[in-house]
């Protein structure tokens, strides 16, 4: 995958917030208080490295998994629709894509489950 600007910004700003114990809170409150109980959960956060691929390869390598869960059993288009809005609020959030940009993250993913993880792109 090719460096994009923005979702390196938006992914090391997260990293940001999510590199020691205080910040690693303000993620999970942020994500709780942006995304109320009663359209989508906010489950946490994994961060992904990489190591394998070098860092000048300019391929992604350290990304932000974000993980929610649905109310219910929603359409396609509605899931689309709901990775949407969760990207749209994160990568519209300056000063967080600014610290993840600094953390070196280089992309941030959306996922309802185990299987399927959706970039956030601008």
């Amino acid at each position: 995958m090719v460096r994009h600007s923005f979702p390196v910004i938006l992914v090391a700003m997260l990293c940001g917030i999510i590199a020691g114990p205080a910040s690693a809170e303000n993620i999970d409150l942020l994500m709780t208080r942006l995304f109320p109980h009663n359209e989508l959960t906010y489950i946490g956060f994994d961060s992904v490295e990489r190591e394998d691929i070098p860092v000048t390869s300019g391929i992604d390598r350290k990304y932000l998994i974000v993980d929610f869960r649905s109310k219910g059993d929603d359409s396609r288009e509605q899931q689309i629709a709901q990775v949407h809005r969760i990207c749209r609020t994160l990568l519209t959030n300056t000063d967080l894509v600014r610290d993840l940009s600094r953390q070196g993250y280089d992309m941030v993913s959306v996922a309802f489950d185990r299987h399927y993880q959706y970039d956030c792109l601008p």
